[in-house]
């Protein structure tokens, strides 16, 4: 019971006004008597986080929780690319003609997910991946790669469910909910990072400071279960072949390689 309600309230609810109340107790101390419960029904770990359940005051404190120092280590390599979120990876694939990725059997627009007519081609005939999010996941976000932020905008004013349910039933949920998306430059190409809430308008905080990113460190956080979707240039990127969807996967660990540059190859 105490489970269905959980999914009811936070896994599927989207309506402006009841997504709001929701938020409004959640970030009130009322909120801390369900800590336990809300623990316990989506098993979290706690032996990896940087606090102890009695220490959150909010239902909303507990649910952007940090980990303890070295909870997560990024891969060391320097040509490979980290999972940027604690997430289940449903979908891997290639930007087909007209900008389309097909996640579970829908197609969605990268016209419309980025927004931006000037930025489709760079993606054109590259990689894609979903990662998603639920309750149960550290709701923290790392940079994938070490580079440079060339861009940074939001779209989006309501958002729908986006588990698997959500990608598969609703209404272009990628291209229509809210989302900040972060434009990297990095050694091998563009990579674009569109961070997707699945509720509460202005549920993605963006706390990195300056244009510069560094491979693992944080770089924003979701205030409830979301999805992260990785556009990558053509050519500058090769995920591991044994990546089998749907692939449970933590911060840091590794997803793939950039592609070294033609020029630095022949070098």
């Amino acid at each position: 019971m105490i489970q269905s309600i959980y999914r009811l309230f936070i896994e599927l609810t989207n309506g402006k006004i009841t997504s709001g109340l929701i938020r409004r107790f959640a970030c009130s101390k009322a909120s801390r008597m369900f800590i336990p419960s809300f623990s316990k029904v989506y098993q979290i770990n706690q032996d990896e986080m940087e606090q102890t359940l009695e220490e959150f005051l909010t239902l909303h404190e507990f649910f952007t929780r940090r980990l303890k120092e070295g909870a997560r280590k990024p891969d060391i390599d320097q040509d490979s690319i980290i999972s940027p979120v604690d997430a289940v990876i449903e979908d891997i694939g290639v930007i087909k003609p007209g900008h389309i990725i097909t996640v579970k059997g829908k197609d969605y627009s990268i016209r419309e997910m980025l927004g931006k007519d000037e930025k489709i081609e760079k993606y054109a005939d590259g990689c894609y991946m979903i990662f998603y999010l639920s309750p149960s996941h550290y709701h923290r976000i790392h940079s994938p790669v070490t580079g440079c932020v060339i861009d940074q905008w939001t779209l989006g004013s309501k958002s729908y469910p986006v588990n698997k349910y959500g990608l598969k039933y609703g209404k272009n949920t990628l291209s229509k909910n809210y989302r900040t998306i972060t434009e990297v430059e990095h050694k091998t190409g563009l990579l674009s990072i569109v961070k997707v809430g699945a509720m509460f308008v202005n549920s993605i905080e963006v706390i990195h400071e300056g244009d510069q990113l560094i491979k693992g460190t944080e770089m924003a956080y979701f205030s409830f279960g979301s999805t992260v979707v990785l556009l990558f240039e053509k050519n500058s990127f090769q995920p591991l072949t044994t990546l089998k969807t749907p692939f449970h996967i933590k911060v840091g660990e590794k997803i793939g390689y950039l592609t070294r540059k033609k020029e630095e190859m022949k070098g």
